[in-house]
């Protein structure tokens, strides 16, 4: 009775081995399958990589783009009388802040109030009447 319960114990473990190798086998299986997959769409990705830098080859092509530039942007050459002089540029905007401010911001908030300026042919927007006689003090807050 005893070396047939050893028996039956041995007889159990090899087929739970068994079950064991079968499934580590198709696991690997499965593996295997999964890796040609992504080996095929590492291929079929480099491949579209190749064909994408010859489009972009032939896209960039100088003479491609200067032949479309003629055909179609209608560019002439430059003419000296196309420059302006200096005389003709409108001048320099109002400076709203002093180089030696110690308090930048606060010079530009007081410079607001004052009518704007305009420079070149530009217009100085209208000012709106709404609310143009109502302030706000700034809230109170803690000195530095």
């Amino acid at each position: 009775m005893n070396f047939r319960l050893i028996n039956l114990i041995v007889i159990g473990a090899l087929i739970l081995a068994a079950a064991y190798v079968y499934r580590v086998k198709f696991d690997a299986t499965v593996q295997a399958e999964r890796l040609a997959k992504i080996r095929s769409e590492v291929r079929h990705a480099r491949d579209a990589v190749a064909t994408l830098r010859a489009e972009w080859s032939e896209l960039d092509n100088p003479a491609r783009i200067e032949a479309l530039a003629k055909r179609h942007l209608p560019l002439k050459p430059i003419n000296a009388t196309q420059f302006s002089s200096l005389d003709q540029l409108p001048e320099r905007p109002p400076q709203l802040v002093s180089p030696d401010s110690r308090d930048p911001i606060g010079d530009m908030i007081e410079t607001l109030e004052e009518p704007r300026t305009a420079t070149g042919s530009v217009t100085a927007p209208a000012r709106s009447s709404v609310g143009a006689d109502q302030t706000t003090a700034p809230a109170p807050g803690p000195e530095r």
